[in-house]
């Protein structure tokens, strides 16, 4: 009963992996250097010279500073109640392009 095979208590039991309820400030500056670096590189692309759907695609969205802070952590979800969600709660949220919401959104 008290040993190494006890049974957990409920309360502390479930998910593994917790998510925190809002992004702290240090996510947040790292998510804003993360924007900024990926418009650095599409900037350098773009002054290479290069010529491609992709890079058409990629300068037509946002930069970073043109961004509303609302786009820059959230994304749209149908579920939530206000039709938006913490973007640190999207799978691979540090390796998709998140920059863009449907209209009204």
């Amino acid at each position: 009963m008290f040993g190494a095979f006890r049974p957990t208590s409920v309360n502390l039991g479930g998910l593994l992996w917790k998510i925190p309820w809002r992004l702290s400030a240090t996510r947040k500056a790292n998510a804003r250097s993360r924007l900024k670096k990926v418009d650095s590189v599409i900037e350098a692309v773009r002054a290479s010279g290069v010529q491609c759907h992709a890079l058409d695609e990629a300068l037509a969205l946002p930069k970073e500073h043109e961004m509303h802070p609302r786009d820059k952590y959230t994304v749209f979800t149908p579920h939530a109640r206000g039709y938006r969600k913490g973007i640190h709660k999207v799978p691979k949220w540090t390796r998709t392009t998140n920059r863009t919401n449907p209209r009204g959104f």
